[in-house]
């Protein structure tokens, strides 16, 4: 009877990731990234901090004070921000850094996975701006129909 080594059964379960199971612990990092605060998180630390129609987010990574990523995030509360940056930094997708000022100094950046997911966010940010105005006439015929 021969043995699975510890780093044989980590190697399995990877192969095995699949996130139509329930159980799947990929299924979470899913539920996760289709947050829109982390999607709108990601895309705003990639961006040059405007809200110019058509910026793609495709600067350069910068660090954000949270100030600055409250302001760009309308509509976002101090609690829901705070929240999706701990996961987010949890995640190994972000990283924090203190600065001992006066006041205290905090900054979010990118990580290099954290860059990586932003391709595919900027990507699904963009189609979204686009084809916003089809979506709204398909909503328009639907409604349409089904009244």
């Amino acid at each position: 009877m021969t043995t699975t080594t510890a780093a044989r059964k980590r190697v399995q379960a990877k192969a095995e990731y699949d996130a139509f199971l329930a159980q799947c612990p990929s299924r979470k990092l899913l539920d996760r990234i289709a947050d829109k605060w982390v999607t709108l998180v990601l895309a705003a630390l990639r961006s040059d901090g405007s809200h110019r129609f058509g910026a793609d987010c495709a600067g350069e990574p910068r660090p954000m004070r949270y100030s600055e990523l409250s302001r760009l995030l309308a509509g976002v509360s101090q609690k829901m921000l705070t929240q999706t940056l701990r996961s987010l930094e949890r995640d190994g997708l972000i990283t924090r850094t203190v600065v001992p000022t006066v006041p205290v100094t905090v900054t979010y950046e990118l990580t290099d996975l954290g860059v990586s997911l932003h391709e595919v966010v900027r990507g699904l940010k963009g189609w979204a701006e686009t084809h916003m105005d089809n979506v709204l006439a398909n909503r328009a015929t639907y409604d349409n129909q089904v009244a």
